[in-house]
């Protein structure tokens, strides 16, 4: 929200009040309290104009401060609030004098500067990472309203990043942004899953401890900083220190939640019935015998709106007319290896039986007057689950019981977004700050009913509507994108900016969701959509089997399902970290390159991992521009290295895209193609790129469920290479790429192979002089 007019002015209908000194402050062992009135005190006269703005520090972990923000203390808190995670309690140093007070938590401080001026800075390590200066933090009145304002530094050639899923530019420098959940599609600055944390590549990061709307205004309105304000009394923010992005990352989802473990099976190929499209059991059947005559892995099936009868959504109950045995047609497609994913929203139909029951019971949303709050867009008389109820949460989870207990095995939570401010919620809640956590309690009900039933680590949502703390509840998509090429490409920059708002999995439509793409947008796509997190093909009004577009699309689908297929050792373990660190499977190149300038931009590629460049092909021709760092760098698909750092201009046909080994990388590679919940350990095959003298790198095989599998050693010192495995493994190799036939082994006979050198029928250990 915009308050100024120019530098100089205010726009009409605004006042703005800001602090002017750092008149009082007191301290305690864990806080610092700053009372700065917004005139300076010159007389004790003075004190009796007002405002006042309170400022108080604390830290709920180390390396994060918070800072909360007040003009009137009386106003009543106005829930719900984003739940935070403080495993330990920090350390905190707070000495005050006559020049400064600071606050110190880590290796981060605030320091509040005593004197004529107002100033609040951020330091760490004796270095100004961001701060509070003249005019920027504020309490404000616009056209009779309250807000509280704040406006953080920003440095000549700093960037900004997160947000939540923005499909726009991936740098936010330049943009205005509503944290507000909406259901627009990927081509419009609207986004269904809205994140109030941002992130610098200047070391820090910061996060609005805000449910409801937060206007951001990043580098525009004022364009040396970052502002960001809330309707209100008060504004509550933290500050996380990195130093890298990474560490950035890190700090902030402890603090907010990390993605859960996921199960293995997640990661293979799912289709869709598609979203408004006519099906029935038979439709089904031949969708998962047309893939499996034509060897195309599928790992889960899913059953998009019309499982359930037109006008009666949600109300849980299959379609008798198209499915007159879910049990028994459940049972044959499970006894073929799949698992099975419905699709659910949180409205009820007044013409769903459930509606009746919920209107009765009080499980919907009310208007003020005590009516069900309905309407017509998107089911004709619609109403709300209240999930601010408990009975409402288990009303609903109760429903879906029941189709666990058929066999079903996973939901796709869809909706969400939509969420009116005239209701009333059963606890009170504000309806304004219940806007954009709807989605985090609709998900939450789903999924710890999941892990409930399944187990941890069995449970997944397909989830479209998100908010802070949301990542806990994995997988998220993108929602309905455009199926053209640059709908793939709004799809990527939401993806890839989501992950930098602390979501580890993400996913989308392949071949988009708006229109019928044609053959080339759908097979660029497919390869783009086997190299993310999670895969799915699904569309708007049409099925997506790829025999219906060409024969290629098949012979495309089928060599990059396998290609995940076995690169699941090397996804496993970035899983893993995506639920241990918070790391995003799919990361921004400044996330892996923080220092390459020529990465702070780029929004059309992306590191799968830490190891894997992946630039998507956004042309029929095959053309494609992509930027390589520094390094040896080598394709997996064509075995060619490419030495950057530079930007490199190919040409790919639909079998092929840019996909790079990042230079001293040992990639696992699995014995299995067909699957991907496999013993990733069993007949893994260790690539070995480019490991430079002095290196020692460890390779861990996570196995489904997070538990270690194997660990293998590679060491590279003095001309020799050595191998060694934690255990005994069966029929595990080495392959040398790129490099020529070694000197000498102990331990293995080498087979020639187009990549290189392939080191089959190993022992626990292996040495190889490949030099000299």
């Amino acid at each position: 929200m915009k308050f100024t007019d120019g530098h100089w002015l205010l726009r009409d209908g605004v006042k703005a009040f800001h602090p002017a000194e750092a008149y009082r402050i007191t301290s305690d062992s864990d806080s610092l309290t700053v009372l700065a009135p917004v005139r300076r005190i010159e007389r004790k006269g003075d004190a009796t104009m007002g405002p006042v703005v309170t400022v108080r520090c604390s830290s709920p972990v180390p390396d994060v401060i918070a800072v909360e923000i007040t003009h009137l203390e009386g106003v009543r808190p106005r829930g719900p609030e984003i739940e935070l995670h403080s495993p330990e309690t920090p350390a905190v140093d707070v000495s005050v004098d006559d020049r400064a007070a600071v606050l110190t938590s880590g290796s981060l401080s605030v320091r509040f500067t005593r004197g004529d001026a107002w100033r609040m800075d951020f330091l760490a390590d004796g270095r100004v990472l961001t701060g509070s200066g003249a005019k920027a933090m504020a309490v404000i009145e616009a056209d009779g309203h309250p807000y509280v304002r704040e406006q953080l530094d920003l440095g000549v050639g700093q960037h900004v990043y997160g947000l939540g899923e923005r499909f726009g530019p991936l740098v936010r420098n330049g943009q205005s942004v509503d944290i507000w959940n909406a259901d627009g599609g990927t081509s419009s600055e609207q986004a269904y899953k809205n994140v109030p944390f941002y992130l610098t590549d200047a070391g820090y990061g910061v996060f609005v401890h805000h449910s409801g709307k937060v206007s951001y205004e990043v580098a525009s309105e004022a364009t040396s900083r970052v502002q960001f304000s809330v309707a209100g009394q008060s504004l509550r923010y933290f500050v996380v220190h990195g130093p890298t992005p990474k560490d950035i990352l890190r700090r902030y989802t402890a603090l907010t939640g990390r993605p859960a473990r996921l199960p293995a099976w997640s990661y293979g190929l799912w289709l869709s019935t598609s979203f408004v499209t006519d099906y029935d059991e038979g439709t089904v059947s031949s969708f998962i015998d047309g893939m499996a005559e034509r060897n195309i892995p599928l790992s889960v099936f899913h059953f998009d709106c019309f499982w359930m009868r037109e006008y009666q959504w949600c109300d849980f109950a299959w379609d008798e007319r198209a499915f007159p045995d879910p049990p028994g047609m459940l049972k044959r497609l499970k006894d073929r290896g799949l698992k099975i994913c419905l699709w659910i929203n949180p409205y009820i139909s007044q013409h769903s039986p459930l509606f009746a029951e919920g209107r009765e019971n009080g499980y919907l949303l009310r208007r003020p007057n005590g009516d069900v709050w309905q309407w017509d867009l998107w089911q004709p008389g619609l109403a709300i689950v209240d999930f601010t109820n408990p009975a409402a949460c288990s009303w609903f989870a109760e429903k879906l019981d029941a189709l666990l207990d058929m066999g079903v095995d996973c939901f796709k939570t869809d909706f969400g977004e939509r969420i009116p401010l005239d209701v009333v919620y059963f606890d009170g809640s504000d309806p304004e700050r219940m806007h954009n956590h709807y989605a985090h309690l609709y998900n939450q009900v789903v999924f710890d009913l999941l892990e409930r039933r399944r187990g941890r680590g069995e449970a997944v949502l397909f989830a479209r509507a998100a908010s802070a703390g949301t990542q806990s509840f994995p997988v998220h998509w993108s929602g309905d994108g455009e199926a053209t090429f640059e709908g793939m490409a709004q799809s990527l920059r939401g993806g890839l900016s989501l992950g930098l708002s602390g979501f580890g999995y993400w996913s989308h439509d392949i071949g988009g969701f708006i229109g019928l793409p044609d053959a080339a947008v759908f097979k660029r796509w497919i390869a783009f959509g086997l190299l993310s997190s999670h895969s799915r093909l699904h569309g708007g009004g049409s099925y997506r089997v790829p025999w219906a577009f060409d024969e290629e699309s098949v012979d495309v689908l089928r060599d990059f399902s396998r290609l995940k297929m076995r690169l699941m050792p090397y996804l496993g373990r970035i899983a893993e970290e995506a639920h241990t660190e918070g790391l995003p499977m799919m990361r921004p190149m400044i996330l892996e390159f923080p220092d390459d300038p020529s990465c702070a931009y780029l929004d059309t590629q992306y590191m799968l991992g830490d190891s894997l460049l992946v630039a998507p092909v956004f042309s029929a021709d095959g053309h494609v521009r992509y930027y390589v760092p520094e390094g040896r760098w080598t394709s997996l698909l064509s075995g060619q290295s490419i030495t950057g750092p530079r930007w490199v201009d190919e040409q790919h046909g639909f079998d092929s895209l840019p996909l790079l080994v990042r230079p001293g990388t040992v990639l696992p590679t699995g014995a299995v193609e067909d699957r991907p919940d496999y013993d990733h350990a069993a007949g893994v095959v260790l690539r070995v790129y480019s490991l430079p003298e002095t290196t020692r790198v460890k390779t861990r095989i996570v196995a489904p469920g997070g538990e270690l599998s194997a660990a293998f050693t590679v060491e590279r010192a003095g001309g020799r290479l050595h191998v060694t495995a934690d255990r005994p493994i069966a029929d595990w190799a080495v392959l040398l790429v790129g490099e020529s036939v070694p000197s000498s082994i102990e331990g293995a006979t080498p087979e020639h192979v187009a990549e290189g050198v392939l080191l089959r029928a190993l022992p626990n250990a292996l040495t190889i002089t490949v030099d000299g």
